[in-house]
């Protein structure tokens, strides 16, 4: 896939994909633009079978994303403000749900809509030197693109309050122990690491890989009970695919399971799937 843009570089090699936003000298912060052509690049990405793991990243070593344009915020109203989020907000739940594993290389700063965006991907991987904040406050607004209810259901709510009305940034190490990032690496092994871990997703079954990112994804919006139905149907899901049929014959036969690297279709869902 030949793809060009102004504020994002793409990258591929072999099923998996590396996007990094590429705006070093604004320290990477989300411009119209740019959110612009993250929805367009995740939209062909989301339907792309050549992919199976993304990783998103920033350019340079100073930022993943250091925040929102500002001058953007300057001129917003209670109306256009609202849209100005939501929009954003539109942008970020397509990369939770793209169905396809997204893992944030968080390589410096991660501000404002910079942390939004790692907390929409599913695994955070950060550099020594990596910050995270949610400072909107300082400006006299909150976070927008989510950060009030994925970096609580994350973190817990008493850590996400203490985020988000302070202000204050916290270090690689403290968001690794409060959960915030799966791992803290060297800047320098920063983007080999994650790549180790998408391989390693990647040579699993992606039919399996997408039905677990489906029912993880669900687990803050229902009950148990609900939540275990959809479990249910979409283990059954799984069990009529082929990947089930190799991996199973694999572990008997004592060999290494050959997937076949395919996702699921979603019109080989039953309906009553669809709509959970």
């Amino acid at each position: 896939m030949e793809l060009v843009f102004k504020t994002l570089l793409f990258d591929q090699n072999d099923r998996i994909a590396t996007v990094t936003i590429n705006r070093p000298d604004k320290l990477n912060a989300l411009n119209a633009q740019a959110k612009s052509e993250l929805r367009e690049l995740f939209t062909q990405l989301k339907t792309d079978d050549a992919i199976s793991v993304v990783i998103l990243t920033g350019a340079g070593e100073k930022a993943f994303v250091a925040g929102t344009d500002i001058k953007e915020l300057t001129v917003l109203n209670s109306e256009t403000g609202k849209d100005f989020s939501a929009k954003g907000q539109e942008v970020f739940d397509l990369i939770e749900n793209l169905g396809k594993p997204v893992i944030a290389a968080v390589n410096g700063y991660a501000l404002g809509g910079g942390c939004e965006l790692a907390l929409a991907c599913h695994i955070r991987i950060a550099s020594e030197n990596a910050k995270f904040g949610q400072p909107e406050v300082n400006l006299g607004i909150i976070p927008g693109y989510g950060g009030t209810q994925r970096l609580a259901r994350l973190i817990g709510r008493g850590r996400a309050m203490e985020m988000i009305l302070s202000g204050n940034q916290i270090d690689a190490q403290e968001a690794l122990r409060i959960g915030l990032v799966n791992k803290v690496v060297p800047q320098a092994e920063l983007l080999a690491t994650a790549t180790s871990m998408a391989q390693l997703i990647a040579s699993k079954g992606q039919v399996a890989i997408r039905m677990a990112l489906k029912a993880v994804n669900m687990t803050q919006e229902t009950t148990l009970s609900d939540g275990q139905k959809l479990e249910a149907s979409l283990f059954g899901v799984c069990c009529e695919s082929e990947d089930f049929k190799e991996g199973t014959s694999a572990f008997l036969e004592k060999r290494k399971p050959a997937f076949s690297q395919r996702s699921l279709d979603e019109s080989s869902l039953r309906p009553s799937d669809k709509n959970k």
